[in-house]
Order: structure tokens, then C-alpha cells, then sequence
């Protein structure tokens, strides 16, 4: 495929569209960057033998002109001395220069318009590249998303997930009765009072009677 053919191609094309056809976005992504910048290098090398060109013909242009300025002046003066004839002869080619000038400025139009095409579609091209580079971002973006919400359904849906679960519920039951073993040892200890317990109670209540006595006297005491 020619430069020009396949510059005409990807100049025209929906980049959006191909990438919704392709069976790998992002490998017809990367694909389409690496053409489009293939291209920008063919196209700019395509460039700059022009300004080459556009260069000499402006050199040689210029050249001319300066010859035709120096026949000019020959012819000048021949006339000042009298020799038509020489004067003649120096207008004849100072004509033929002048007709390799226009020939010249035909061909530096050319090239002129020729560069501004490359400038506007290069222009155009790197527009294009940079739609490709985002693209091709939003697809690698997109890409891993997806790879990673399958994975997390894939851990989902996986059995061994089921069974961790059901082994951690199971050890939960055990801790629970080891649990309830260790607080069966302590049923039944403080329900009923042991004898020595009632007895110690009951010297406390009967001190407490006699404290309180005493303290009933000595308020009475103070009152009369």
C-alpha cells in the first residue's frame, strides 16, 4: 500500500467504528497508532525533500533574476556605446532567463501548494493519532476493569470460598462450646448459701443490731 493510499485510508477513517468492529480493541488500537505514526514519519520525510526543493528552486530563482538584472545592464551599455548589436544580443538572453525564471516560479507555486497539503494533513493525521491514543487508553482502562470484576466473580462463585466459610463456621460452634463448657464449672456455686456463709452473715447482722443501739442511746442522750 502506498503512502498516500493508506494516509487517504486513515485520514477517512472512524476510528470509534473500527474499534467497536475489531475482535481485539486493544491490540487493533495499538495496530492503528503505530500505522498513523509510520505514516507522520513518511509524510514529514515527503516534507522536507520539498523545502529541499523549494530552497534550490528560490536559489536558483534568485540567480536568474540577478542574471537578468547583469544582461540588462550589459545591454545598457552596449546602447551607451553605441553597439545595438550587442545590446541586442544581451536582451536575447537576458529573455531566455527570464523564460527558465517563469518555468521555475511554475514549479516553486507547485511545491508551495504542495507543502501547505502536507501541513494540513499532517495536522489532520496527528488530530487522528491523538484520538487513537485515547482511545486506545480508554480501552486498556475498560480492559482491566473487566479483568478484574471477572476475577472477583470467578472468587464469588468459586467453592473453595463456600467451604472456608462453612469450616470457619464450624469453628465458631466449637469456641462457642468450649465456651459454655468453661461457664458449666460455675453453674449452681453461688445459688444456695453454704452454712459457714449464714453464720458469718448472721454475726454481721447482729453487730450491726448492737451499733445500731448504741447509736440510738447516745442521740437520745443529747436530746434531753
Amino acid at each position: 500500500m502506498g503512502i498516500f493510499s493508506r494516509f487517504t485510508d486513515i485520514m477517512n477513517a472512524n476510528i470509534n467504528s473500527i474499534l467497536d468492529r475489531a475482535e481485539d480493541p486493544e491490540k487493533m488500537a495499538r495496530l492503528m497508532i503505530q500505522e498513523m505514526e509510520e505514516t507522520l514519519v513518511e509524510v514529514r520525510s515527503s516534507a522536507v525533500k520539498s523545502i529541499a526543493d523549494k530552497k534550490e528552486i528560490e536559489r536558483r530563482l534568485e540567480k536568474l533574476n540577478q542574471s537578468q538584472k547583469e544582461w540588462e545592464e550589459k545591454a545598457e551599455f552596449a546602447i551607451s556605446k553605441g553597439r545595438e548589436d550587442l545590446a541586442k544580443g544581451a536582451l536575447i538572453a537576458k529573455h531566455k532567463l527570464s523564460d527558465q525564471a517563469i518555468v521555475l516560479e511554475s514549479e516553486l507555486i507547485i511545491v508551495s501548494e504542495s507543502l501547505q497539503k502536507y501541513n494540513d494533513d499532517m495536522s489532520k493525521l496527528q488530530a487522528k493519532l491523538e484520538e487513537a491514543k485515547t482511545k486506545r487508553k480508554s480501552v486498556e482502562i475498560r480492559m482491566k476493569a473487566a479483568q478484574k470484576r471477572v476475577k472477583i466473580r470467578q472468587t464469588l462463585h468459586d467453592g473453595r470460598v463456600d467451604e472456608a466459610l462453612s469450616r470457619y463456621d464450624s469453628l465458631e460452634r466449637r469456641i462457642d462450646e468450649l465456651e459454655a463448657d468453661a461457664e458449666a464449672y460455675d453453674l449452681g456455686k453461688d445459688t444456695v448459701p453454704s452454712l459457714e456463709q449464714e453464720l458469718a452473715d448472721l454475726e454481721a447482722e447482729n453487730g450491726i443490731a448492737d451499733e445500731l443501739a448504741a447509736l440510738k442511746k447516745k442521740v437520745s442522750k443529747k436530746s434531753k
